[in-house]
Parts: C-alpha cells; sequence; structure tokens
C-alpha cells in the first residue's frame, strides 16, 4: 500500500448530500432556484460547435468581458473552477507546509479542506455563540507574525451573518505580511465588497463565483481577484486549462443580462422577508442574514425535520453537526417559500 502525505490521513474526509435532489424544491445549497438567464442557454446554442469542443479553452473575449464588467484590469483576476479552485490556487501559492491560516467556525468547509491538504497549521475562530455575528476583535487579535493567510466568507456560510468594510480594512491592516481573502460568493445579495481596494491593499484576495445568483453551478466558474504581482503568482501556480469552455462562455452571456439577475435579486430579498415572518410566527429562532438563505434554530427536531421535508420533496440542510440544532434553508422565490412555510407548519405544530 502507498502511503498518503500526513497531512491527508489527518483529514476529515468530506461528503457534500449531493444525490438524489433532482426534481425535488432544491433550499439546501444555496443555489439559484429558477436557474441561469436563458440568455446564457441561447448564448451556448449559438456558440458552441464541434470543433469548439475539440480544441482547448481559448479565454480571450471572457477575460476581457469580465474585466470591463468588474471594473479591473485583464491582469488584476484569473479564471478559476468555481470559489473551491480560487481557494485551492490561493493556498498553493502562498501557503507552505506548517504555516499558520486562519478561518472561522463555522463557515465554508473549503478553506480547511485546501489548507489541511497543503499541511497548514489551521487556527479556528468561533462566530459569536448566541448571535453569530462576526467575531471582530478575537480575530484581531489571534493575527500574528506566523499568520500566513487569513479566510473569510462575507457573507457567511452558513450562518449568514456579515462583516462591514471598516471590519475587513482592520482585519488587512492587522494582516500586513498575510494573504486575506474576502469570499464574497453571495455578494449580490449584500451588495458589501472589498473588490475596490485590491489595489490598495497588497494582501487582498476577493473571489467571485458564477454557482449562487448567476445559476450556473454546475458550470463550475469564478474569479479571483488581487493585485497585479499576486495574479501573476497565482497563474503560475495553475493549471493553465481549468475552466472549461463553456463555463468561459457561460460567464459572458450571464454578466450581460443584468436585468435578469437584479430580478432574481429583488424577488429573493422579498422571499427571505417573508421566510423571517414565517418561521417567527411558528416561535421558531432566527439569525440575521445578508445572503441568500436563512439559519434557523429547529432544536433536537433539525433532523427530523430535514428528513419529514424530504419525504415531501422539500429540501434543506442540517447545520446541527457544526451549530447545535440549526438547519439553514435556501432563499428561492416568494412561491417556493410559500411551500416551505406551509410543509414547515403542518410538521412543527404536531
Amino acid at each position: 500500500m502507498i502511503e498518503p502525505r500526513a497531512a491527508v490521513k489527518k483529514m476529515a474526509p468530506y461528503h457534500p448530500p449531493s444525490a438524489g435532489r433532482d426534481g425535488k424544491l432544491r433550499l439546501d445549497f444555496n443555489e439559484n432556484t429558477v436557474g441561469c438567464s436563458p440568455a446564457v442557454i441561447e448564448f451556448l446554442r449559438e456558440r458552441l460547435t464541434a470543433s469548439q469542443l475539440s480544441i482547448y479553452p481559448e479565454y480571450v473575449d471572457a477575460m476581457r468581458e469580465l474585466a470591463a464588467f468588474f471594473g479591473v484590469g485583464e491582469d488584476e483576476f484569473t479564471l478559476t473552477n468555481g470559489t473551491d479552485e480560487a481557494i485551492q490556487v490561493l493556498v498553493n501559492t502562498f501557503v507552505d507546509d506548517g504555516d499558520e491560516v486562519v478561518v472561522l467556525k463555522p463557515s465554508y468547509a473549503m478553506y480547511r479542506f485546501y489548507a489541511e491538504v497543503a499541511g497548514a497549521a489551521v487556527r479556528e475562530i468561533p462566530y459569536e455563540a448566541e448571535t453569530l455575528a462576526f467575531p471582530l476583535d478575537v480575530l484581531l487579535a489571534a493575527i500574528t507574525a506566523k499568520t500566513r493567510a487569513v479566510l473569510i466568507a462575507n457573507p457567511n456560510n452558513p450562518t449568514g451573518t456579515a462583516i462591514d468594510l471598516e471590519g475587513i480594512r482592520k482585519i488587512l491592516e492587522a494582516a500586513p505580511h498575510a494573504t486575506v481573502l474576502i469570499d464574497e460568493a453571495y455578494f449580490e445579495f449584500s451588495e458589501v465588497t472589498a473588490l475596490p481596494w485590491i489595489r490598495e491593499y497588497s494582501n487582498l484576495f476577493v473571489s467571485r463565483t458564477f454557482s449562487k445568483v448567476y445559476g450556473m453551478a454546475a458550470m463550475r466558474c469564478g474569479c479571483l481577484f488581487s493585485g497585479v504581482d499576486n495574479v501573476s503568482w497565482m497563474k503560475k501556480a495553475q493549471s493553465p486549462y481549468s475552466v472549461n469552455t463553456m463555463a468561459a462562455l457561460a460567464a459572458r452571456a450571464a454578466i450581460r443580462d443584468r436585468a435578469y439577475v437584479e430580478s432574481y435579486v429583488d424577488e429573493v430579498l422579498a422571499a427571505r422577508a417573508r421566510a423571517y415572518e414565517g418561521l417567527h410566527k411558528l416561535g421558531i429562532k432566527t439569525f440575521p442574514s445578508e445572503a441568500n438563505f436563512i439559519l434557523f434554530h429547529a432544536g433536537d427536531r433539525a433532523i427530523p425535520i430535514r428528513d419529514a421535508l424530504r419525504e415531501r420533496g422539500v429540501l434543506v440542510r442540517d447545520r446541527s453537526y457544526e451549530i447545535p440544532g440549526c438547519v439553514r434553508v435556501t432563499i428561492g422565490t416568494r412561491q417556493q417559500i410559500e411551500r416551505f412555510l406551509e410543509e414547515l407548519q403542518q410538521l412543527w405544530i404536531r
């Protein structure tokens, strides 16, 4: 038997519950619940040919159009295979075996995952227990000369809570020697972004994804932004063809249909308000969210509620393994949330 690296041996496996979701109301993975813009499908039909599938991807047009859309230079970002590769490339480029990486807990599992694969020493800072508010003072105190990377989701998944720009600035200034990733997967719902600061702070990295509001999770496409020198180093450590041709084409079409994205965001925000109203009416504790999901407290009924909803064709995500008694529900349309609330009410009042 060939032995893996010691860092891999120590890791806990990650098994996302992603099977058997087709045909159900998918309120479990924070995806766009109605799908991508029709313009994306039409653009793929027009542009995708047998010849294109036989050659390696070319990113010239995608890089030019995305740079203009995000207001950055083409040398200030790299295309990535979703946010996951953005995290991996950052870690592979700047984190060495034994380096300290600071993450929040609970947060997106891939931060710890890629840090552990690299053999880093992971230091977890817990969110505030009662409110799940961002623990800014505790995080700032945890940053030392040994800290090589700080990985933050804003808004955070699974809590939905966020940190403001003043807090982000304090972190950047407290860790000038470390890479600071602000993962903005849910930016469109919060509208708080550090992206304009990539020329001001050489330690700032910002990621965006097409997997959430754009409805393209299956495409695996994202962007990782930073200063020119940082991006140059990361491209050196990145596979040259990690984003496929269809994803690059789809991203171009997606950013052109701004009206579709704005309409979906408006619908989600209205549905989120309705979800809060319905959950509070049932006497269920919730946490403030700046994203397209809500975390609510179901106590010892968390897993039974998840399972019973699944039997009724509604998928939600149990998070009680890291936040006792909590369940996360993705916010889709108002019609979808009405169905969720109706099914939950029947289960809750029994």
